[in-house]
């Protein structure tokens, strides 16, 4: 029997009782509840968790790789049940757009506080020295030019569907620097793993919470303060004529995001989904499960159930 198996046996039976009592999966349609899954490793994890709860109520599961923009439509068509991380920088617009249409609504918050922005290792100090500036940063971009970028420094965002408008940033604030983008998370950590080796100067694209701010100490650069509307009013901002002319938010939400036929088709699973909430360091050990130790998504998901049963069984009861 697999560890998978194993732990959806004993939530099964640990949910027995109230099944019988009529609060449990008894409730639920037999329909697949369409789980999205994403592009990096906490999303995933947390995805497969929650589901692994939802089949050990009874439910059947189905994960399917969505667009991490265009899952916001998906559920609002009823084509996907949930989104586990609305993360505000990357996919508040898209989040926004997608419940003026109607169809989806948040469905929960996770204890956390998220930070999306530019961020370099300590050792980039030392070449460096005025960070965490941004224009400090900027009069340092012939330190992390390439053969690929020439003359400027080059910044290594993160997949391009996570659309973080860098390259708007840059030429809203002039700054000598390339914006090149990685194919996936694990592509920005191989790239971190190997400036480590000699201490190369670099500055990539990262976020909080997840585990790379235990393994690699690091700061985030300091942009021209997030305001609301920076990213579409030109007069918001330190540039009258200009997007995209700060940072993104220091103190963003992390949200949950349900389609709204959810709670008459499945009751009882989305009563747990909106007690479900996660903080920073949870989530941070999740994704190490997968990028630091190496362990299948599937199997990380069940290692973090079992070892934190006090978190989740309140959920279900």
């Amino acid at each position: 029997m697999t560890r998978t198996s194993r732990v959806t046996r004993a939530m099964t039976l640990a949910l027995a009782p109230f099944a019988v009592a009529g609060i449990a999966s008894a409730e639920d349609s037999s329909d697949p509840i369409v789980i999205p899954i994403h592009n990096w490793s906490s999303q995933i994890v947390m995805s497969h968790a929650i589901g692994q709860i939802f089949e050990g109520m009874g439910n059947s599961v189905e994960y399917v790789s969505t667009d991490s923009q265009a899952v916001y439509e998906a559920i609002r068509l009823g084509d996907a049940a949930l989104e586990v991380e609305v993360w505000e920088g990357a996919f508040g617009a898209s989040f926004n757009a997608a419940l003026e249409k109607g169809g989806i609504h948040e469905a929960g918050n996770h204890n956390a506080i998220t930070r999306e922005d530019w961020w370099y290792p300590l050792w980039t100090k030392e070449a460096c020295p005025g960070l965490p500036d941004w224009e400090a940063l900027n009069a340092c971009a012939a330190v992390f030019a390439t053969p690929e970028t020439g003359e400027k420094g080059r910044f290594l965002g993160g997949p391009v569907d996570w659309l973080k408008h860098d390259a708007e940033k840059v030429e809203a604030l002039e700054m000598n620097f390339t914006v090149v983008n990685a194919g996936s998370a694990a592509a920005l950590w191989a790239e971190l793993a190997a400036a480590e080796k000699d201490k190369t100067p670099i500055v990539i694209f990262n976020w909080t919470p997840n585990f790379a701010e235990a393994v690699w100490p690091g700061e985030f650069v300091d942009f021209p303060k997030w305001e609301a509307g920076c990213d579409t009013d030109p007069t918001v901002g330190p540039h009258p004529d200009r997007t995209y002319d700060c940072g993104n938010p220091a103190d963003g939400y992390l949200k949950i995001a349900a389609w709204d036929g959810m709670p008459e088709k499945w009751p009882a699973a989305y009563a747990v989904l909106q007690k479900v909430s996660f903080t920073n360091p949870q989530i941070a050990e999740m994704a190490k499960l997968v990028d630091v130790d190496g362990m299948e998504p599937e199997d990380a998901a069940t290692a973090w159930l079992e070892a934190n049963e006090a978190v989740w069984k309140p959920w279900v009861e």
